[in-house]
C-alpha cells in the first residue's frame, strides 16, 4: 500500500487519481494535520509518496515512479510515444504547475490594490496562452495522449481547478473544455476529490 501526503486539492490530487487508475492501494495523510512535516520533506511540498519506506517527492517524479512500476497505458511501451507521454507530464508539471502558483505567490505576499491587480491580469495572461497551446493539440485529438486520456490531461485538469480562488478570468477553449469536463467524470477522480474532503 501507497502512502501519500497531500493538501486537499493540491497538485497531490493528481498522484491520488493516477495510484486509483493503477488499481492501487493508498493511505492518504494530509499534510496540515502533520506536526513536522519537513521531517517528511524538508521543501514542505506536496506530494510526497511512501513506498515501503521509500520516500518520493516532486510531482513529475512521483508520477513517473509509479508509471514505470505498475502497467499501464499512460506511459508507452514505444520510445516515442513514451517520450512524447513523458514530455506531456513534464508540461504539465514544470510549465503549467508554475505558471499558476504565480497565483498563489501574488495573493499571499502582495497588498491589495491596482499594482496587484495588474500582476493578477499579467499572470493570467501567460496561464490562457498555455492554455491555448494545449487547446490546439487537442484539434486532432480529444486528449493530449491521444485517443486516450493520460497522465497530463489529468494533472492539467487538477491545476485548471486553481484559477477559481483568484480573481483572474481564465480561458480554456472549447476543445481543453471537452477535455476536463471527461477527465473530472472519472471514477477514480470522482473518488480522489472525496477522499480529500
Amino acid at each position: 500500500m501507497y502512502t501519500l501526503y497531500y493538501v486537499p486539492g493540491a497538485c497531490s490530487l493528481a498522484t491520488q487519481v493516477v495510484i486509483r487508475e493503477l488499481g492501487q492501494d493508498i493511505s492518504l495523510i494530509n499534510k496540515n494535520e502533520v506536526n513536522d512535516f519537513s521531517d517528511i520533506n524538508p521543501v514542505g511540498t506536496v506530494p510526497v509518496l511512501v513506498d515501503n519506506g521509500f520516500k518520493i517527492r516532486e510531482g513529475a517524479a512521483v508520477m513517473l515512479y509509479l508509471l514505470n512500476k505498475h502497467p499501464n497505458r499512460f506511459l508507452p511501451e514505444d520510445s516515442m510515444a513514451r517520450t512524447k507521454a513523458t514530455q506531456d507530464i513534464m508540461f504539465a508539471n514544470a510549465t503549467m504547475h508554475p505558471a499558476y502558483s504565480r497565483l498563489f505567490f501574488i495573493a499571499g505576499n502582495m497588498s491589495d490594490g491596482e499594482a496587484k491587480d495588474q500582476i493578477f491580469q499579467s499572470a493570467a495572461l501567460a496561464i490562457n496562452q498555455l492554455w491555448a497551446v494545449v487547446n490546439d493539440q487537442l484539434n486532432e485529438q480529444p486528449f493530449l495522449g491521444g485517443s486516450n486520456y493520460s497522465a497530463a490531461d489529468i494533472m492539467l485538469t487538477v491545476y485548471s481547478r486553481w484559477g477559481e480562488h483568484f480573481p483572474v478570468d481564465i480561458h480554456f477553449g472549447a476543445n481543453v473544455e471537452k477535455m476536463l469536463a471527461s477527465i473530472q467524470e472519472l471514477p477514480s477522480f470522482r473518488m480522489a476529490v472525496a477522499a480529500e474532503h
